[in-house]
């Protein structure tokens, strides 16, 4: 079975209301809010691609953009 990898975290930063939940679900703290209290991809590389981030957002303002690798 084909890994998925991270694209890009694609965060609308219209829609985020700051409320951080994905912050506190994602296991690896690559999401972090920022100055304006917005959601940003801090260290990308240090994702696996769960999808919590995406799953829990109650604005639908976080998208997660994969590739498939092959191995």
């Amino acid at each position: 079975m084909a890994k998925k990898k991270l694209k890009s975290h694609n965060i609308n930063r219209d829609w985020c209301k700051g409320c951080g939940i994905c912050v506190h679900f994602c296991p690896k703290k690559v999401l972090e809010l920022d100055a304006e209290e917005k959601a940003v991809a801090g260290d990308t590389e240090a994702c696996i691609v769960c999808r919590l981030c995406e799953l829990r957002c109650p604005d639908l303002a976080i998208e997660i953009e994969t590739e498939t690798e092959t191995e």
